[in-house]
């Protein structure tokens, strides 16, 4: 029994001596510069041999020592800042984060970041103590350097007899100095921010606002003006105004130096006999100030290279005017429309009626793809309201697998990988067919000679690690669409500008490069995120995470039609608020059609009379972009001389139905322009009958 407890023991031991030496492996392999791990009921410190040197343990004693020969290393100043943190974190279980100095066996000086956590066993006791620290101390010199330069070259500024500013975009005064603010009678915080304008006065700003405009432009220039000055009276002044251009060669704003010339030009007459090498000297002087001036400015645009450096912040490129593609698209639409109607309106007149069928369809299909690219549109700028409905994935990729293997091309091979009991998700199916179909075009398009193209789902939990998106991860169940393909894929730089909008590598009238813009768009609204993986040569797999919706069996219902939407009943009456004719006498023949009495106006003071009347009215269905007095100014005015009264709002511009929970009342509905006439049939019969959307 003695010799089988003793095996035991050395068994421990040997297995105690293992872990310990996976764990130091393991802290040797991370990307941090230093990790530690303390068990704290040994008090037995467990470091890697970067930290262990930078806090002044031996790297070989790292595994051996107390929290306290850790802590000696901290400076004198921060040690007891240290230990209460490292305390308050263990007793009330909060993350440790904290910047000290760490003094040195050579007296230097070193800065640390320090993150960890205080892990507890079962029994709710503080067990393992573990984390990481990053070497700040390069990052706090460059700092402290930059903070140096900046006051010395406030110093140097100052100490020039010439006036010197800086003005941005905006023409706000952002930097001036000592002398600048001494010519206007002004402290800097007084002239900061101010304007041109705002200083100099109307009349003087007029006769600079070309040499202003020019400067914006990129133009130096340089001309002897009167300005004024702080004792009222006007001096001259030798200006150069020279522009000041940013890393993309946009203008940033301009630079002003200023130097007087009263004082020259009063006495330039009397000294001209008695000193004829005056000019030379004033020439010289001049010269010696531009170069010092060229000198300053090079000095300044250093300055603000290094600020933007320290803000490690990147301005986005300004977004470039809508051309090609959308253009090209509406066109080829409205060619349809209108020649298709050019020609029905011909064999119309030659009596040809029956054969118009053809141009009725085709004007109807360019204009549901105008209205798509509208939606597109609308998506990308986060504008677009969802109809959001529970919705079966796989359901939804079965449906379009046709649609999408005539999409793909004979040359590429479809495959289409399913997930096994995928979660239902409540989103816009519209917009979420649209999103998978913009996908496989983009993919068709990256293998024009060939390859495979791969449209697949799965269930998926996320938690913010698994995947890097341009959002925070809101940790939860999630259903993932992909799209991928083996195609050219992209390089970093393009990868990069993937959802910037706008950005398209297709050739002019091939893209608008809202695709993947309209795509972010949506998955924002949803709920969810989008991804992009992409190497070049290797391909591009773009996935979709859409939130899981809980406990909501799936409705299928039949699409409704004007035929067998139900006929108005006896006497039921509505009135139509319209500006625009044909939307308008649309609305009223649908109306007609089913059977409904309808009174129409053209704006809300000509249907305010009607409203005021005594005339029957179940339905009031107006515009929302009434001229005047809109159409929820009107609802409200209708309701309070016909409480309860059903209102069915029409927009033309989706903002207001993407804020549709704070625009609607109870008794209201919105329908978006434009719309089908089965689907106005529709919402006009439910409204009416009391089964359409109630909101508050």
């Amino acid at each position: 029994m003695a010799l089988e407890l003793q095996q035991r023991s050395e068994n421990s031991l040997k297995a105690q001596h293992n872990s310990e030496q996976r764990l130091q492996l393991a802290l040797a392999a991370t990307d941090a510069v230093g990790t530690w791990d303390w068990d704290i009921r040994e008090d037995r410190f467990i470091a890697d041999a970067h930290f262990a040197l930078l806090h002044g343990v031996d790297p070989d004693d790292a595994g051996l020592l107390p929290i306290s020969a850790y802590l000696q290393g901290v400076h004198p100043e921060d040690r007891a800042m240290v230990t209460r943190s490292i305390k308050h974190s263990i007793t009330y279980s909060t993350e440790y984060a904290e910047e000290y100095r760490l003094l040195q066996a050579d007296g230097q000086i070193r800065w640390v970041f320090a993150r960890g956590r205080c892990y507890k066993d079962p029994q709710g006791r503080p067990a393992r103590f573990l984390g990481a620290a990053l070497d700040l101390t390069e990052r706090k010199h460059t700092e402290q350097a930059l903070r140096q330069s900046q006051t010395e070259l406030q110093l140097i500024i100052n100490a020039m007899p010439v006036l010197i500013s800086y003005v941005d975009h905006e023409e706000r005064f952002r930097l001036n100095n000592s002398a600048y603010l001494d010519w206007y009678g002004m402290t800097p915080q007084e002239l900061y921010g101010k304007t041109i304008r705002e200083v100099i006065g109307d009349e003087v700003y007029a006769g600079r606002a070309d040499k202003i405009a020019d400067a914006l432009k990129g133009k130096a220039s340089s001309f002897i003006a009167v300005t004024p000055h702080r004792d009222g009276r006007p001096r001259h002044a030798l200006m150069k105004y020279l522009p000041r251009f940013g890393a993309d060669g946009s203008v940033n704003g301009f630079y002003i130096f200023v130097l007087d010339e009263t004082e020259r030009k009063l006495t330039e007459e009397a000294l001209r006999h008695l000193n004829e090498n005056l000019e030379e000297r004033v020439g010289q002087r001049t010269e010696a100030l531009a170069q010092a001036n060229q000198r300053l400015q090079n000095e300044m645009f250093e300055r603000e290279r290094a600020e933007d450096a320290l803000r490690h912040a990147q301005k986005m490129e300004a977004v470039g005017q809508l051309t090609g593609g959308i253009a090209h698209d509406f066109n080829n639409m409205l060619t349809g429309i209108i020649g298709s109607l050019d020609l029905m309106q011909r064999y119309i007149s030659a009596g040809r009626s029956a054969e118009i069928g053809r141009f009725t369809e085709a004007a109807v299909s360019s204009a549901h793809r105008a209205a798509a690219l509208t939606h597109r549109l609308l998506a990308f700028s986060r504008r677009q309201s969802l109809d959001r409905r529970p919705i079966d994935p796989n359901q939804l990729v079965a449906s379009l697998e046709d649609l999408f293997r005539r999409t793909k091309g004979a040359h590429i091979d479809f495959k289409v990988q399913l997930g096994a009991d995928i979660w239902l998700v409540n989103t816009d199916a519209s917009q979420l067919e649209n999103a998978l179909l913009n996908l496989v075009i983009n993919a068709r398009d990256a293998m024009p000679d060939g390859g495979e193209l791969r449209i697949e789902t799965a269930n998926s939990y996320l938690d913010g690690t698994d995947i890097t998106t341009l959002e925070p991860v809101k940790a939860g169940d999630y259903v993932m669409l992909g799209v991928c393909d083996n195609g050219a894929g992209m390089t970093p730089k393009i990868l990069a500008k993937a959802f910037d909008p706008f950005f398209t590598t297709k050739p002019i009238g091939q893209g608008t490069g809202l695709g993947l813009s309209m795509i972010y768009g949506f998955a924002q609204q949803s709920g969810g995120h989008v991804t992009i993986q992409s190497e070049p040569g290797q391909g591009t797999c773009v996935r979709l995470y859409l939130p899981r919706l809980h406990g909501t069996a799936l409705e299928t219902t039949a699409p409704a039609s004007l035929g067998d939407a139900p006929v108005a009943r006896a006497g039921e009456a509505v009135v139509v608020v319209e500006d625009d004719p044909a939307v308008r006498m649309l609305v009223v023949n649908v109306l007609d059609e089913l059977g409904y009495t309808a009174h129409q106006a053209g704006d809300a003071r000509a249907a305010l009379p009607l409203l005021e009347s005594d005339l029957r009215v179940d339905l009031l269905v107006t515009d929302v972009g009434l001229p005047g007095m809109n159409g929820r100014q009107l609802a409200e005015i209708a309701r309070q001389h016909r409480p309860g009264l059903k209102v069915l709002f029409m927009t033309g511009y989706a903002e207001k139905a993407a804020e549709r929970q704070g625009f609607l009342d109870e008794g209201m509905d919105m329908v978006a322009k434009p719309f089908s006439i089965d689907l106005l049939a529709t919402k006009i019969r439910g409204m009416i009958s009391g089964d359409g959307p109630h909101q508050a």
